[in-house]
């Protein structure tokens, strides 16, 4: 029997005009006005840059102005370097590669939400039918449980700063999802048009972070078929599906190994990282599986483990069948792969956000007030802190805490935005307003218990994405060491050789116009080396051999002298080390 008994009062869907505003509030806030962070996305605005600035060469082997980077397909650094070419010149380069990252955003809402929305209508997810009448229709039902799904999607922290990177992941997701969304078409309609558009996603998410999880996706949906005994999708799944998706990834494949960019190719760098996903699952990989699931996918696990359990009688329906393969599927990939990354956490969260609506329906009054209150209490206190943390700041008092920010970055200067701030006061009363609408009103509909999670995760981002924009820029940005290391360049040095890392890359070639050893640059006269500052302390009170530690195996140190030391006033570890050639 069905464990779902509910009421057409229960079934009231968010507008969609709140549900569009829910997501532009959640993505502006981190698009808009920021630097490159220092990470995945700084890397990633350096390829764009790149591309958007170099040729067909560049646009076919992903580099950071010369610094290989073959780990991960070409895909979103094309959509992000077209967003360059197309709106650099209106908003700024680094803003309208961006651009991109929302779309990726947008796309993969709107999957989550089709996807839910199918699979809330289909019969076999319906309540059961009360007495005297009075059950909720299908649509209404779906739609209900769609709104919820999003707002749970939203409400996870893990999707939080990924979602706002300008990195392949932000894509992954969104296909995924995509992937989702079709696949529910296909076994709810067999249809050759579905299975092609599938087949063209697995060619996307190739193109995107390799052909690891497609085929693994690929797997994963042909053992749901045959679970289900459903041969048709199997059918087109293997003979279509399939064979669009490898010739939609042959196309970069083919033109990177015919055209041979800078007389070399990424592919086989591109295959050894596919193959590195492949390991035999140890403790570690488990124990940072469980460690970091549990806040990453917070607040979706509860609601999620919960459908499963309550729906566990009728496990092959659609609605249960298909998330929990994905599911399985991710977790899997994610114990086999040892390098312990968050990426590899973000592709469980549609799957599982659409498994946890499913959840809402049966879900106990006692079980739905404590995760609200748990909201209430945990993003109420957090945005008072930046409210807090904000005034001091501003006004000097309690000094402590004033003088908090200078210290945690140095160089940070003191700025008031009366419109930012106007923004903030309104979104702080929003949130108020509508923790007074749950626990005053106590509302039945189904997607109470994550308004307020999905809600309190906004707030807070918008705060501190308002608030502590110019801190953070200068806590996480590499612009003031990179003009700093621009105006100690010698006049005409040519190229710099450099060891450092793939975002401080992007950082110094971006904000202090330096230009970087290319492919075929082996002969320049500065050499750039970044080190740990406990180790250049040590070497800096020696003299001779402790000198040449400096200096990678490869270069002799009686061939070269440094001329400047920096390091980012906020980081207590890096620092950079400029040598020119004797």
């Amino acid at each position: 029997m069905k464990p779902v008994r509910l009421p057409a009062a229960a079934t009231v869907a968010l507008p969609r005009w709140g549900i569009f505003a829910l997501c532009l509030l959640y993505i502006l806030p981190g698009l808009i006005g920021r630097d490159p962070w220092k990470g995945d996305d700084a890397a990633g605005f350096g390829i764009m840059w790149t591309m958007a600035h170099g040729t067909l060469a560049d646009w076919l082997w992903p580099h950071i102005v010369g610094l290989p980077m073959p780990e991960e397909g070409p895909l979103a650094f094309w959509l992000g370097a077209i967003c360059i070419k197309l709106f650099g010149w209106l908003v700024g380069e680094p803003m309208a590669a961006r651009l991109s990252t929302g779309f990726f955003f947008l796309l993969g809402c709107l999957s989550v939400w089709y996807a839910t929305y199918l699979l809330g209508r289909r019969p076999e997810a319906q309540p059961l039918k009360l007495a005297f009448g009075g059950q909720p229709e299908p649509k209404d039902f779906g739609r209900t449980l769609a709104d919820g799904a999003l707002l749970i999607y939203l409400g996870c922290l893990g999707l939080l700063v990924r979602s706002h990177e300008t990195s392949a992941e932000s894509l992954q997701i969104s296909l995924i999802a995509c992937t989702l969304y079709f696949c529910v078409r296909l076994l709810d309609e067999p249809g050759k048009r579905t299975a092609i558009k599938i087949g063209i996603i697995f060619g996307l998410l190739v193109l995107t972070r390799g052909w690891v999880l497609p085929i693994a996706l690929w797997v994963s949906l042909l053992a749901v078929c045959v679970y289900r005994q459903q041969r048709q999708p199997l059918q087109y799944l293997a003979l279509i599906s399939l064979p669009i998706a490898c010739a939609v990834a042959a196309i970069w494949l083919t033109a990177i190994n015919v055209l041979h960019p800078y007389d070399s190719s990424p592919y086989q760098a591109w295959m050894l990282w596919n193959y590195r996903q492949f390991n035999i699952p140890n403790a570690d990989s488990i124990a940072y599986l469980f460690r970091n699931g549990i806040w990453f996918s917070w607040p979706a696990w509860p609601f999620a483990a919960w459908a499963i359990y309550a729906w566990r009688k009728q496990e092959k329906a659609l609605h249960i069948s298909l998330p929990v393969s994905f599911l399985i599927c991710f977790v899997v990939l994610t114990v086999v792969n040892t390098q312990s990354e968050e990426s590899l956490l973000l592709p469980i969260l549609p799957p599982l956000a659409i498994l946890a609506a499913f959840g809402l329906p049966t879900m106990k009054r006692s079980a739905i007030n404590a995760v609200d209150w748990f909201s209430v209490i945990v993003f109420t206190t957090v945005a008072g802190f930046i409210w807090f943390a904000w005034i001091a700041d501003q006004t000097g008092w309690p000094g402590n805490w004033a003088n908090r920010a200078a210290i945690l970055a140095p160089g940070y200067k003191t700025s008031f935005n009366p419109f930012v701030m106007l923004i903030a006061l309104v979104a702080t009363v929003a949130w108020f307003r509508l923790v007074y609408w749950r626990i005053s009103r106590q509302p039945a509909v189904l997607w109470r218990a994550v308004v307020l999670s999905s809600g309190g995760v906004i707030l807070c981002w918008l705060l501190l994405l308002s608030l502590w924009l110019p801190w953070a820029n200068q806590k996480i940005s590499y612009a003031p060491l990179s003009q700093e290391l621009a105006k100690n360049l010698p006049a005409k040095y040519g190229c710099i050789q450099a060891q450092i890392g793939p975002s401080q890359r992007a950082s110094f070639a971006y904000f202090g116009k330096v230009k970087f050893a290319g492919f075929s640059d082996n002969d320049c006269r500065l050499l750039l080396i970044q080190n740990s500052k406990r180790a250049h302390q040590s070497q800096a009170q020696g003299e001779g051999q402790d000198r040449e530690l400096q200096l990678p195996a490869e270069y002799k140190a009686e061939e070269w002298t440094a001329i400047w030391f920096g390091h980012r006033a906020a980081d207590n570890d890096e620092v950079f080390t400029l040598y020119q050639r004797k």
